[in-house]
């Protein structure tokens, strides 16, 4: 242990009672917080997991209308589920949530620790020190990059880490000796609290933190330099799509369930997966181009409107032709949604034949 954390230890009953007496102060009011229940903490929890705060806000509003409870969630189609998650990405929190629903209504009682809750789909160590905390105060500590960060610059140590999951059982054992026995969650909520809107990654606002006098890594200058954590490489992929309408419907994808963070998500054709189900040399038109990220992978996406040979495409896997004044009833993935919905906005929204397009990229590979 360094020096750092045992002077953080020894000073544990001061941190505890300034941080608890600060989120009370200044916790914002979200309402998985305003209205408190198991389903409310659960979905937000799994809501929350690789998602920002700002964004999942409107998801869960939205969700808890529809689904009130979690006799409702195991009630519903996966249908159902899948198009309330859409655009929140990793579909995959969407179908644990869905499983976990049906299994605790056929309980007699919810599980009440962090351990029992780890057994069930979709739970992971933080959720299910964060879910059983927050419900029942159960003694288990949530540790998740935003505690790492915290208790890395409390403690000034400056260890060097491959990646994150080293960093979140290096500290595993801080966080645990640091929870206010008193209050669990509570103390679990005011650490996501602090890491979210005052311990930022980036220029922390260290003269609002209630706990800085406590600080070792403020006190050394090395705060903003803390947690040392590797960052993988990026690695960049281009994938090429099509746009193809015809007979008023558009033809869509939809992965198979297995496949991984999309599975069963419609998606825009890869023009690789059509061949030869379409003449590229002369009816294909670069309509648009996007970038993103995912993770580590720096992805560029091309749109192509192509004119079908429809006899070709039957044999498609996965496809689906959806007439164009339904396309909003489907699930299609986030940026799926906001590229279709800009190019029905610009009139692509009938077959035509299309310039031939530049001989570049994977097109004509």
């Amino acid at each position: 242990m360094s020096p750092g954390a045992q002077t953080l230890l020894d000073s544990a009953p001061v941190f505890r009672a300034r941080l608890a007496a600060w989120f009370d102060a200044k916790q914002r009011p979200l309402p998985w917080r305003t209205e408190r229940s198991l389903y409310r903490t659960v979905v937000s929890e799994l809501m929350l997991q690789q998602t920002q705060i700002a964004t999942a806000l409107p998801y869960f509003e939205r969700w808890v209308r529809a689904l009130p409870d979690f006799a409702s969630l195991a009630a519903a189609s996966e249908e159902q589920v899948l198009k309330l998650w859409e655009g929140l990405g990793y579909y995959r929190r969407a179908r644990f949530l869905h499983r976990l629903a049906r299994e605790l209504v056929a309980r007699e009682k919810p599980p009440r620790t962090a351990d029992e809750w780890r057994e069930l789909p979709g739970i992971g160590p933080y959720t299910a020190a964060a879910i059983s905390s927050i419900t029942y105060d159960a003694p288990a500590a949530c540790v998740d990059g935003n505690v790492v960060r915290i208790l890395a610059r409390l403690s000034g140590d400056a260890t060097a880490f491959t990646d994150g999951s080293r960093a979140v059982r290096h500290f595993e054992a801080l966080a645990a000796a640091l929870l206010d026995p008193a209050s669990p969650g509570r103390h679990n909520e005011a650490m996501m609290e602090l890491g979210a809107t005052v311990c930022t990654k980036h220029a922390p606002r260290c003269l609002e933190c209630p706990v800085a006098e406590l600080c070792s890594g403020r006190a050394e200058g090395i705060a903003e330099s803390l947690p040392r954590i590797a960052r993988p490489d990026s690695i960049k992929q281009s994938v090429d799509r099509a746009w193809i309408v015809h007979d008023g419907r558009l033809l869509l994808v939809r992965s198979g369930a297995d496949a991984g963070r999309l599975g069963g998500i419609l998606e825009l054709p890869r023009v690789a997966d059509l061949t030869p189900a379409v003449d590229w040399e002369n009816n294909a038109e670069l309509l648009a181009t996007h970038r993103r990220a995912i993770t580590r992978y720096q992805i560029t996406e091309r749109i192509f409107r192509i004119e079908p040979r429809p006899a070709a495409l039957r044999s498609l896997g996965g496809a689906e032709w959806i007439p164009l004044d339904a396309v909003e009833t489907v699930t299609l993935s986030g940026p799926h949604r906001r590229w279709v919905k800009a190019l029905l906005l610009a009139g692509e929204d009938t077959s035509r034949t299309a310039r031939p397009a530049p001989r570049q990229g994977r097109l004509f590979a």
